[in-house]
């Protein structure tokens, strides 16, 4: 196979703001250290699609794609044409989903929090009793989140009856799930980022004014020294889900940390500079040994 030394660095069509324009800019610097170039393009520009029964897309002469969206279609049809992908598609398509992540570590050995699903609605305005008693066994408060979502905005916390059944009836036509709220973790968790199997980095992340941790959202991240078992547990989770580079939170209990959510697409700007890590480079050194080694 002919090299190019040269990759893509896949974007949302839609997420032309600081976060990600901070990403890429740290990753093309990282490659072009090693001698790579990396062109960023956003996924509506990048046309894969499918004509005359056909797989196409408007970019063909690179080795690899860094895929930084959660955009499964486009991942998938990339595979077909034959690209490498940093993450995979499968893994892209599991993490997005909250509740695919759950299914692919549960049975695992992987301890999460008390989990149940909304069953898939078809019908508007209509509640099933059933399934408010189903989640009202995780006890108040209990947290509702959407499948699909990022930097906690679709994540909530209901105190009764009255507020699950109003926040279920407007996630009636969205999948979401229900979980048990982690007290001794309410407004914090931790993040560690893991490349090629191992964690390179630990952030722990608190809100003074928030259940959710989310720096976006106002919490706080300082270095953390995370014990043995947060980071084989974030490896495990790595190696599972079949993750290049992810993101693994994980939340604090007596009995050790549970895993809340999985990111195929972190972002690392908050955690390099706690850390004083440089995780772009250590991404592209990493990629750099799967492609050219």
């Amino acid at each position: 196979m002919k090299k190019f030394f040269k990759g893509l660095a896949v974007v949302n069509a839609y997420a032309n703001y600081q976060k990600v324009n901070f990403q890429v800019e740290a990753l093309q610097k990282s490659f072009l250290e090693l001698g790579i170039t990396l062109e960023k393009i956003d996924t509506a520009t990048l046309q894969a699609q499918i004509c005359d029964g056909n797989s196409s897309v408007s970019k063909k002469d690179v080795d690899f794609v860094l895929y930084l969206d959660k955009d499964k279609h486009s991942a998938l049809l990339l595979e077909n044409l034959g690209f490498r992908l940093f993450n995979n598609a499968k893994s892209i398509e599991v993490c997005d989903d909250k509740m695919l992540t759950h299914i692919a570590l549960a049975d695992k050995g992987i301890k999460m929090p008390d989990t149940i699903h909304a069953p898939l609605c078809y019908v508007d305005g209509v509640v099933n009793s059933t399934v408010l008693d189903n989640a009202e066994k995780l006890g108040y408060p209990l947290v509702v989140k959407e499948c699909f979502g990022s930097l906690g905005k679709q994540v909530y916390k209901v105190d009764n009856r009255a507020e699950l059944e109003s926040l279920h009836k407007k996630l009636l036509g969205k999948p979401h799930i229900f979980q048990k709220f982690i007290w001794q973790s309410q407004g914090q968790d931790v993040r560690l980022i893991v490349i090629g199997g191992k964690v390179v980095c630990a952030m722990e992340r608190k809100s003074q004014t928030d259940f959710r941790a989310n720096v976006e959202l106002g919490a706080v991240g300082t270095k953390y020294d995370a014990p043995a078992s947060y980071v084989e547990l974030a490896e495990k989770v790595a190696k599972i889900l079949g993750l290049d580079y992810c993101g693994v939170d994980l939340l604090h209990t007596t009995e050790g940390p549970l895993v809340c959510e999985v990111n195929s697409n972190a972002f690392f700007n908050e955690i390099s500079k706690v850390c004083s890590v440089d995780v772009a480079t250590l991404l592209a050194q990493y990629v750099y040994l799967k492609v050219y080694k």
